[in-house]
């Protein structure tokens, strides 16, 4: 059995000389995260896989080594390689750690068509290796790490330079390594989302909670779970349950003991913590700030209601959409690379006047689009939008 050569840096002295060691290394550096989603409330990298050719793999620790700004500096002037990189790229940032350009191998494999793009498919399909993908669900923030886990982080970096070149040749041949790198760019460039306004309403199960007193009473458990889980650093779900918090507004308590006495409010933090639950549940029923009963959006109806509440955008929509599927099977690429759902629905709904290819280009990149999408898809829809016109008047036309 092949044993993965890697070497785990857990201290100030031995992350100096790997930092040497990488910068000295030849080409982009392969970069991956592990984090301990679903059991710790902060998204920080519990550990971050380097890889570079003539240096090899380097597995930092950097809750043990602390400032990583050494990492920075010896690999912050090449190209870095990653997989799926708006997953990892917030916790690197919150490392400190910055890459000039990347080259995301899942993004690269969706443009060209590949069937499946998880990193074990993209490794097997490019260079003939199977991973075996055991420990991605695992607590990463667990000390000391098993030998297993860490032969497992290392192979996540092990082949992505050479999946890189493999794909970097396939988009040659497609024609696309100007997609890719406005892609790339736009990935590494994206501003982090803005905070909901109401987080507390994505509660599993908030649907079954009736009116804006107990809806407010949910807020208040909601917040207060929040609070701890951040204060333990502990995903929340892990101290309470989301049906558990619903279980508690649901069944309206008269008293602390009566909170304690449902069966269905479980959790390690339900009953340690009761006080601090039922100070939530007093706190919403005595707040004065209640609750819609439905959350504002901005959001567009369901397109299954355009038909009625907007004929004209219903038929612009049902015109354009299969003609860009048609386009993204023709540049083999799944359609919402080519262009989002949401983005042609919003243009279909509120396209601009008159509706020509350049009003529909610069439609289009208000809303987001790269350069290319706008190229290549702006036409179509353009297009589309003109004969959805036509298609609507010419029963009236033949009718008179």
């Amino acid at each position: 059995m092949h044993v993965t050569e890697y070497t785990v840096i857990a201290d100030r002295e031995g992350f100096f000389a790997a930092c040497a060691a990488l910068a000295a290394g030849t080409g982009p550096a392969a970069v991956d995260v592990e984090r301990a989603s679903g059991f710790r409330y902060s998204q920080r990298a519990y550990l971050i896989q380097v890889f570079r050719r003539g240096a090899g793999v380097f597995l930092f620790d950097p809750p043990a080594i602390g400032d990583m700004s050494a990492l920075q500096d010896a690999i912050g002037g090449v190209e870095w390689v990653l997989h799926a990189a708006s997953q990892d790229l917030p916790s690197l940032r919150e490392d400190g750690l910055v890459p000039p350009s990347i080259f995301d191998t899942e993004l690269g494999a969706r443009l060209l068509g590949h069937e499946k793009v998880g990193l074990g498919a993209v490794v097997e399909d490019t260079l003939g290796i199977t991973l075996a993908k055991a420990h991605s669900a695992a607590d990463w923030s667990t000390r000391p790490l098993p030998q297993s886990w860490l032969e497992y982080a290392a192979l996540d970096v092990l082949h992505l330079v050479d999946v890189r070149d493999v794909l970097w040749d396939e988009l040659v041949e497609q024609d696309k390594t100007e997609v890719a790198a406005q892609e790339f760019d736009a990935v590494l460039n994206r501003p982090p989302r803005p905070p909901r306004e109401e987080p507390w309403r994505r509660l599993s199960g908030l649907h079954t909670v009736r009116g804006r007193r107990a809806l407010a009473v949910a807020r208040a458990l909601w917040t207060a779970r929040e609070a701890f889980a951040q204060e333990q650093d502990v995903s929340p779900g892990r101290l309470v349950p989301d049906r558990s918090l619903v279980a508690a507004v649901l069944a309206d308590p008269a008293t602390k003991q009566d909170l304690a006495r449902v069966k269905e409010f479980t959790g390690r933090a339900s009953r340690s913590q009761l006080d601090r639950w039922w100070a939530a549940i007093e706190e919403g029923r005595a707040d004065q700030t209640l609750p819609l009963e439905r959350a504002p959006g901005d959001g567009l109806p369901p397109p299954r209601a355009w038909s009625d509440r907007n004929p004209a955008a219903d038929a612009r929509l049902k015109a354009a959409r299969p003609r860009i599927e048609q386009l993204a099977v023709d540049l083999r690429m799944p359609t919402e690379n080519l262009l989002t759902p949401d983005t042609l629905r919003r243009i279909a709904w509120a396209p601009p006047e008159p509706i020509d290819d350049e009003t529909v280009a610069d439609a289009l990149a208000a809303l987001g689009a790269r350069p290319w999408q706008v190229e290549r898809t702006a036409p179509v829809i353009a297009q589309a939008f003109v004969d959805s016109v036509q298609d609507t008047a010419e029963p009236s036309e033949s009718a008179s």
